[in-house]
């Protein structure tokens, strides 16, 4: 639930820069006498030759067992099937952290697929009076322990990555990413939190960087099972 992604001006990025030092030493030896020659000498270091051994491939029934472990869907994925479904929400958006919020109705359709791997979500609504449709693609990787998400839609061309942990005991998928800045071209933070309420209703809310460049609420929608 991406669609209000345009509103987010601001970007921050982190460079990280390393530097090493190379220095050398200095050995005097001196006569007794004041114009004794002095000798110095400089050591350089030798390079180290690197081990060109390739490293050892893993048994086959190890690599089995990680690849099945990795393609196999596990609780998370259960746990995803829960919101398929047709959803309708009353969905507010704000332009600033001050403004007031403009409302309206949405509905998103979700489903399974690739045996239970992923759930995608086809969103129709409403944005700044214009029509709105946006598309969701949600998985769970076994490896990298997080849950993973993507989302386009029809107000831009860029896609949405983000990526995150379900918290079983407040009942909340937080997620984290990036966004495109389309007046910088460059990524912009974005944030979202989704309450399983119960069986039949989650609350979304997104976050992301505001005009001064601080985070701010964006959108926040409630959805009620279709039955």
């Amino acid at each position: 639930m991406y669609f209000v992604k345009k509103i987010n001006m601001k970007h921050l990025t982190i460079a990280l820069c390393a530097s090493s030092i190379l220095f050398f030493s200095c050995n005097n030896n001196g006569d007794k006498t004041d114009d004794a020659k002095t000798d110095s000498s400089t050591t350089t270091e030798q390079p180290v030759a690197k081990d060109s051994t390739p490293a050892a491939a893993p048994d086959t029934a190890a690599m089995n067992k990680a690849w099945m472990a990795f393609a196999t869907p596990g609780d998370m994925h259960k746990w995803m099937e829960k919101t398929n479904g047709t959803w309708e929400g009353d969905v507010s958006s704000w332009m600033a952290p001050d403004a007031p919020p403009t409302t309206s109705k949405a509905v998103n359709i979700q489903s399974t697929v690739l045996g239970g791997r992923y759930v995608t979500g086809k969103f129709t609504g409403s944005m700044m009076g214009q029509p709105f449709n946006g598309m969701s693609l949600m998985g769970y990787d076994n490896a990298k322990k997080v849950f993973v998400s993507t989302w386009v839609d029809d107000m831009g061309t860029g896609i949405v990555h983000m990526s995150g942990t379900y918290d079983e005991a407040t009942k909340t998928l937080n997620l984290k990413g990036h966004q495109t800045d389309f007046m910088t071209g460059k990524d912009s933070d974005i944030r979202e939190e989704m309450v399983m309420v119960d069986d039949n209703t989650y609350k979304m809310t997104m976050y992301g960087a505001g005009f001064d460049g601080k985070e701010m609420k964006f959108m926040e929608g409630t959805f009620k099972k279709k039955k």
